[in-house]
């Protein structure tokens, strides 16, 4: 019996983007099954959180082709839009509303969006909130969180709008040391459970527990991609190596001066 092959979730294909003059990504080719664990790492400004930006257009291409869940997101308005629903996001900066509570944060968009009522919203977002150990904080201003908890409650609000895709953009770089565990914990519970996930991070004992692959990016494209074991321990390009030498051992003087892992 033939097997049936299965379309990605994500395929991009060809994909340039320029910022004015500046080409930030060249000739990106991906693909994403459903379910996978994607971690993207790099230097700064090597494209990678552009990259993951224009999966739900928050940044348009110029050249190329993104479809996401067989939605052609360079053709037309009207996709983005049922893109969007289907793909959450949790940024670096938790871009929570400082006027609204934790809960209320969480029902915004799935009221407005998806139409639920008030009561099944709540529901949702306590559901969520649960999931990402902070139920007790639903009623906290955000003003009244830790970085971490913020964090937390960003990642619940992007679920509940129920997304099949996960997208984060180095979601603990503004933590501060002791609180990159409790988000990191909660993303390793997202991904057991299968969610598909591209996490954009510098967190490489993150990318080796946890990803299917691991995508190294440097100024704009894409110079090695492998599962977590052949990268780290035979990387290809002497770019990556590189990249791996400073991170990894920037992580040690870390380790030295302050007793634990800094981010």
């Amino acid at each position: 019996m033939t097997a049936v092959a299965v379309e990605p979730i994500i395929r991009i294909e060809a994909v340039d983007k320029w910022f004015g003059h500046f080409q930030v990504l060249s000739d990106i080719n991906l693909t994403v099954a459903a379910g996978e664990r994607i971690v993207v790492c790099g230097p700064s400004g090597s494209g990678k959180s552009t990259l993951i930006r224009c999966i739900n257009r928050l940044e348009t291409v110029q050249k190329g082709r993104i479809v996401v869940d067989g939605i052609d997101l360079t053709a037309g308005r009207r996709n983005v839009d049922s893109v969007r629903r289907e793909v959450g996001m949790v940024f670096q900066q938790f871009n929570l509303f400082p006027h609204l509570t934790a809960l209320e944060n969480c029902t915004l968009a799935p009221m407005r969006s998806r139409g639920m009522s008030k009561e099944e919203a709540q529901a949702t977002a306590i559901r969520y909130l649960t999931r990402v150990r902070i139920p007790e904080q639903a009623n906290k201003y955000p003003s009244q969180l830790s970085g971490g908890q913020q964090q937390r409650v960003a990642i619940a609000r992007a679920l509940c709008m129920n997304p099949k895709i996960m997208l984060f953009d180095e979601p603990t770089s503004a933590l501060d040391p002791e609180m990159v565990k409790e988000v990191l914990d909660t993303m390793i519970g997202l991904a057991e459970d299968g969610m598909t996930m591209l996490c954009v991070t510098h967190e490489m004992g993150f990318a080796r527990s946890v990803a299917d692959r691991v995508i190294f990016m440097a100024d704009g494209r894409i110079v090695e991609e492998a599962a977590p074991e052949q990268f780290f321990s035979h990387p290809q390009h002497e770019k990556t190596r590189n990249f791996l030498g400073q991170i990894l051992s920037s992580h040690q003087a870390g380790r030295g001066a302050s007793g634990a892992t800094t981010r």
